[in-house]
């Protein structure tokens, strides 16, 4: 054998023949999860506060991409609602952008976790 080759021994669970297909699978998952995150990347979700008069809008991503706000709801003599408003549909977006995040990236990863990816949603 090579002095660059690498082998685990049978007595501790493995061959060279398993090294090779489980860094293939690895290889295999890094693939999916990198299309996995393009996509939900162009994927928004939009969250609402107040009945409708605040709108949020999120990719996958985790990237607020628009605000909309009712006009009728910007009194200047109560400004505070309409922030509480804000505040409310950008974390009910930033939730659901998670767990879209969550359903696709761990479908691929069959509950691995995150493993230092630094993944969203993960």
């Amino acid at each position: 054998m090579a002095a660059t080759e690498t082998e685990v021994p049978e007595h501790m669970g493995g061959s060279r023949k398993d090294m090779n297909k489980m860094m293939q699978q690895v290889q295999k998952m890094q693939q999916e999860m990198q299309q996995a995150q393009e996509e939900l990347a162009k994927e928004t979700i939009t969250a609402t506060a107040g009945g409708g008069a605040v709108k949020a809008t999120m990719t996958g991503g985790l990237e607020l991409t628009q605000i909309e706000i009712d006009p009728e709801v910007l009194d200047p003599e109560d400004a505070e609602m309409v922030q509480d408003m804000v505040l409310a549909a950008v974390n009910e977006a930033l939730n659901g952008a998670q767990e879209m995040s969550s359903k696709r990236l761990g479908g691929i990863t069959g509950g691995l976790g995150d493993m230092g990816l630094n993944l969203p949603g993960m």
